[in-house]
């Protein structure tokens, strides 16, 4: 049986994670067009600002103070929505918590964290909404990565997590396909995007986390997200650079391996020196209605792939083409920036010991 879903304006909508980035973003945009909202995250202050802010926008939200890795918050959140709403139409797991550091450097105890929220908070959430779908019908969107499909180092426990979630989002999936069930299960799989991620993550490297380019806009997930809420989809890529990426590491493993190791390394250390002081999202509540982390390179506010994808106007393997075509693109641009500046250092190089030449000269 396929699902089959009410237009926006006419669903109740659950976002867990919804005190910063993807979730705030997400829920905003869907109080905005017209759904009603059930927000859930561990800052009270926040989510009280954000369900104030919709209704006196003109919207309809209520919230609750959620710890996704308690299995009974998980089921208060499902039960303030029926109580305020009768139910909800479209459960949408955001809640995630951030890792950087080599894999040996990292403590096993910060591993094990982050899987109770991004993979045991998912599942949680995930359960609690077939529960009340399977009989009436709607949308569970579970929010994964690039990094489902392709590991990236640095981020190996936040990359083994999203690999779960894929795992765990496709047997549902198929398991409420068998049953009849008239519920959409998507799996939404965003590239980087610009959210306070590295700063909320808690980091174990001896630099700063940054974000590896391209970068999208939170606002390119959301629509995604709200998209699938309206029309049953299995998965989507946010971002032309996460299907290129996906694509290559299926074809050719071997040579995404040393894309990572050359450049992906690298980009996802900052010229600082990490602070050790600093609140991260796996020890403590760190949203504070930010939906951006400020990044200071260019951010695609709109993805051509993910709207085509979604359009269903172009094929898999058009859609794959496509991907790989982007990524291979900014591969080529970014090794021929590095190969400018390159030059540009060996041309003052040389000017500067002609100069000192010169001057030798002169002084001779």
């Amino acid at each position: 049986m396929s699902a089959d879903l009410k237009p926006l304006e006419k669903q109740v909508v659950v976002v867990t994670g919804a005190s910063s980035g993807i979730g705030l973003t997400t829920a905003r945009m869907a109080a905005d067009r017209g759904a009603r909202v059930v927000v859930a995250a561990r800052s009270e202050e926040a989510l009280r600002e954000l369900t104030d802010e919709i209704r006196h926008s003109g919207g309809e939200a209520t919230y609750v103070v959620a710890d996704v890795r308690d299995r009974d918050d998980v089921r208060e959140i499902a039960a303030t929505a029926r109580d305020a709403y009768g139910g909800f139409d479209t459960w949408v797991n955001v809640a995630g918590a951030f890792l950087y550091g080599k894999l040996e450097e990292t403590p096993v105890e910060d591993m094990r964290d982050q899987f109770d929220t991004n993979v045991w908070g998912l599942l949680y959430g995930s359960l609690e909404a077939t529960n009340l779908l399977k009989d009436r019908g709607g949308a569970i969107i579970n929010v994964g990565s690039v990094a489902s499909d392709r590991a990236i180092p640095l981020q190996g426990s936040y990359s083994a997590s999203k690999h779960a979630v894929e795992g765990f989002t496709d047997a549902l999936r198929m398991e409420l396909e068998q049953d009849g069930a008239p519920v959409s299960v998507t799996l939404v799989k965003p590239a980087s995007i610009d959210t306070p991620y590295p700063d909320h993550a808690k980091n174990h490297m001896d630099e700063a986390a940054t974000l590896p380019p391209p970068v999208y806009a939170p606002e390119t997930v959301a629509r995604a997200i709200l998209d699938a809420a309206e029309n049953p989809q299995r998965d989507v890529y946010v971002g032309g650079g996460a299907k290129g990426m996906a694509a290559l590491g299926h074809y050719a493993a071997g040579v995404l391996d040393t894309v990572m190791e050359k450049l992906f390394v690298p980009m996802q250390k900052d010229d600082e020196a990490p602070r050790r002081d600093a609140p991260n999202n796996l020890d403590e509540s760190t949203g504070d209605l930010e939906e951006r982390g400020g990044i200071d390179r260019h951010v695609s506010e709109t993805s051509a792939y993910t709207e085509a994808s979604q359009r269903r106007s172009l094929t898999g393997l058009a859609l794959a083409g496509l991907g790989a075509v982007g990524l291979a693109l900014y591969a080529r641009s970014r090794s021929k920036r590095r190969g400018e500046k390159s030059g540009e250092r060996e041309t003052e190089g040389r000017r500067s010991v002609e100069s000192v030449a010169q001057t030798r000269r002169k002084r001779g």
